[in-house]
């Protein structure tokens, strides 16, 4: 065990970032008014609310420099940051025509503080020209993308209505790796998605740890208002994930991880005026030392159960 923070028994992406700039590296959430392939067509994905996990800042008329310039200073005051990553982070980033894309990406090049761009996407809505654009900032920044994969079981992808398959998000991946290798994959996933067994959550970190890819983001089912879900849960139809067994998961998930790969989120809070369940999601700080405690309760760490056997 090899960490880059002794403390942690994971490799915690802050800390690499602090290390690989020589400061705490800050990223500044960016709306910029997609939407996506399923909400075109009336039929979110059934945990998804109509923010998009975003700000709304578009919604408000606050234009993409505004956002990032209000954002770089509210940090640099609060945070005394001076180094930031751009996260085009609402809805799906890559779904508008290339000339578009590179217009909206552009935004970041007139901030000498931004050292980083990070896209998040759908690995259904990329192809080789969107890659090769979003190679082209690889000269400059620290590049990301970062694909919504939540679960590696088709059912499950069918059942909360992704549209995408995993041999989607497989081929996506390889696609992204074969036009450039500075590219930076992070897949992002879902832990405790209904009828989801632990084995089939084992399923999915086994192929997380299978890909080319170098972070990863892992969430909470959050039921929140105006969604799918929300209606099913308050039917009684699905259940969401205590504390303890969230916690002893996420162990088990990181456990099955590379030792080099990123950790870029391991848990997350919804606003509470959105949020249905669990409330007890809402204490980030209080989760994420009862995971670090559980690993070492455990005597174990990140990639202690990596390489074995899918």
């Amino acid at each position: 065990m090899n960490f880059n923070e002794k403390k942690l028994r994971y490799n915690n992406f802050s800390s690499f970032l602090k290390e690989k700039f020589g400061s705490k590296v800050y990223k500044i959430p960016i709306d910029a008014g997609f939407t996506c392939p399923n909400r075109e067509k009336g039929t979110p994905c059934a945990y998804c609310d109509p923010a998009g996990s975003g700000t709304g800042a578009y919604k408000r008329d606050i234009s993409l420099e505004n956002q990032i310039a209000g954002y770089i200073n509210r940090f640099k005051d609060k945070y005394k940051a001076q180094k930031f990553i751009a996260y085009f982070q609402s809805f799906t980033n890559t779904y508008k025509p290339v000339g578009e894309l590179k217009q909206i990406y552009d935004s970041i090049l007139q901030f000498d503080e931004i050292v980083g761009i990070s896209i998040g996407t759908r690995p259904d809505c990329v192809d080789k020209d969107k890659i090769s654009l979003i190679s082209d900032y690889a000269e400059k920044y620290y590049v990301w993308i970062e694909y919504g994969m939540q679960s590696a079981n088709d059912r499950t992808l069918q059942a909360i209505n992704r549209g995408h398959s995993v041999n989607d998000l497989k081929n996506a991946v390889a696609m992204t790796k074969s036009i450039n290798k500075n590219i930076n994959i992070c897949l992002h996933v879902i832990l405790g998605l209904p009828d989801e067994t632990h084995n089939d959550m084992m399923y999915t970190a086994d192929i997380t740890a299978s890909l080319d890819v170098q972070g990863i983001k892992i969430h909470l089912l959050h039921i929140v208002k105006n969604t799918v879900l929300e209606k099913m849960y308050a039917g009684g139809l699905i259940k969401v994930m205590d504390e303890r067994s969230y916690v002893s998961t996420v162990c088990d998930f990181l456990e099955k991880m590379p030792p080099q790969l990123l950790i870029q989120r391991l848990t997350g809070e919804r606003h509470p005026d959105i949020l249905v369940a669990p409330k007890w999601c809402l204490d980030k700080s209080r989760i994420l030392n009862e995971i670090n405690e559980e690993l070492i309760r455990r005597d174990s760490f990140q990639g202690k159960k990596w390489g074995r056997k899918i």
